[in-house]
């Protein structure tokens, strides 16, 4: 049991830190998100500390994951992706891949509108691609408004200031997938 303690705990550092750099986060970028100093961060990167509850709790809430993912928990034969609603903002995200870095998908529910909303369109690392499953979106893109219905789906670079909301009263459901920065979906079609 000690042996198998002491192998998790040392790929802990070099796992803390591939994650981090994964999602294009800097230990500044993560020490805002935690709460955690850069140096303690940097110091559980090098294995130079221990991680303990008080931190890994944090890490995981910023990483959008479950501790035992975090910390690389032994496989338990389980195939499920166990779903939690995450509220942030207003909007509910489930996230629906179970593994750490690369392409992550999610399920987003986006409230209806109560009132003419101000988009504040944001950038970022990544690439994205959304379809939408029902409701009617609002996806301001550049200088460009545009609303796309159930079926419908658009990508791009998150470099591009964008903004995603409700088009009306009803709220919209959609599933997005968020890759790391030039990391695009590709959809094949299959031939008959």
């Amino acid at each position: 049991m000690d042996d198998d303690l002491d192998a998790v705990l040392a790929a802990m550092g070099p796992r803390l830190r591939r994650l981090r750099r994964d999602r294009g986060l800097t230990l500044a970028d993560l020490a805002v998100a935690t709460g955690i100093s850069e140096s303690t961060l940097s110091r559980l990167e090098s294995g130079g500390r221990r991680p303990n509850l008080e931190l890994l709790l944090p890490l995981a809430r910023a990483h959008g994951m479950p501790v035992e993912e975090l910390i690389g928990a032994p496989y338990t034969g389980d195939p499920r992706v166990h779903l939690r609603p995450i509220r942030r903002d207003g909007m509910t995200y489930v996230r629906l891949t179970s593994r750490a870095g690369g392409t992550q998908a999610y399920k987003l529910i986006i409230p209806g509108a109560t009132g003419v909303a101000e988009p504040d369109p944001q950038r970022h690392e990544g690439y994205e691609w959304l379809y939408v499953l029902g409701g009617r979106l609002r996806l301001v893109l550049g200088g460009q408004s545009l609303v796309l219905t159930s079926g419908e789906a658009a990508e791009f670079d998150t470099h591009v200031p964008h903004w995603l909301g409700a088009a009306d009263t009803a709220p919209v459901e959609l599933l997005i997938l968020f890759g790391p920065q030039g990391e695009r979906a590709h959809v094949r079609a299959r031939s008959r």
